[in-house]
């Protein structure tokens, strides 16, 4: 077992769990239980240290993105003035974006297309289960996260009998393609390039694409849009446009390299009505 801590002022597990990036969490103990790809930590804080416990301490130590210094980060937020995200970046400073794996956020965020949070988290807890290998943490059972050559091997059956609807072609194309052609060609591209080759693939649409490079490739100029942001983007911005994409460079042009910190603070703070 491995143990660090970190400042909580700047690392909240509650706000950087629950704003939409991740999926594979729940409460356990005084704090969460995490997954991620073949790993599990306990995440917990008292409100001036946050404590992650877990077999491989390198892995979450970048997962939590915790060589960031996000005091810098806050700071910007505010230089802006626009109030809700001025409120959302003092209220929420330990809101942090994880740096996840890539291909394990392709097939999440497929599966999170219309969709909502219970659904998605149980769709994903029934592949893993079917496909992942049993492990242990800290007393209790969890499944790894399939890999790719597993989810390719599966078949659409197997995705539909867990709950994907529509989705269980695209999660069959998908893998299967990323099966013969790998990723790592994605990774050096810039973001608007990326976009464009993720929207390449089946059931990948601009929202999810947004997500995808965010989440799983770290492209922090990215700002996906979802219904809440639409919100913030009426509400708080003043904006006339409803296509989405048109709001997410909107956005973009406006935060630049940072915008997926704004969009993460800008989602919560909205969601929270703060």
């Amino acid at each position: 077992m491995e143990k660090f801590d970190y400042d909580a002022r700047y690392f909240n597990p509650l706000h950087t769990l629950d704003c939409g990036q991740i999926f594979r969490f729940e409460q356990f103990k005084e704090g969460f239980f995490v997954l991620s790809r073949d790993n599990a930590c306990y995440v917990h804080s008292d409100g001036v240290k946050t404590v992650v416990e877990s077999e491989n301490s390198e892995y979450f130590y970048n997962f939590f993105d915790l060589a960031r210094d996000y005091s810098k980060i806050n700071g910007e937020m505010k230089k802006f003035g626009v109030p809700l995200l001025s409120r959302s970046a003092e209220i929420c400073s330990g809101l942090r974006l994880l740096n996840q794996d890539a291909e394990e956020m392709i097939y999440s965020f497929i599966i999170s297309q219309n969709n909502n949070i219970p659904r998605i988290k149980g769709i994903i807890s029934r592949i893993c289960g079917g496909l992942g290998e049993k492990r242990e943490f800290m007393g209790r059972q969890f499944f790894t996260f399939p890999s790719t050559p597993k989810l390719a091997a599966a078949g659409v059956k197997f995705f539909k009998d867990c709950g994907c609807g529509y989705r269980d072609s695209f999660l069959f194309d998908t893998s299967n393609r990323i099966k013969k052609e790998g990723i790592k060609d994605l990774y050096p591209l810039p973001s608007a390039e990326l976009k464009k080759r993720l929207l390449t693939y089946k059931g990948i649409g601009g929202k999810v694409a947004d997500c995808i490079a965010l989440f799983g490739f770290s492209k922090r100029d990215s700002f996906p849009v979802d219904t809440w942001l639409e919100k913030v983007y009426h509400d708080d911005f003043g904006g006339k446009e409803s296509d989405r994409n048109k709001i997410s460079q909107y956005f973009c042009n406006l935060f630049g390299e940072n915008s997926g910190y704004a969009q993460q603070y800008l989602f919560y703070g909205k969601r929270s009505n703060l």
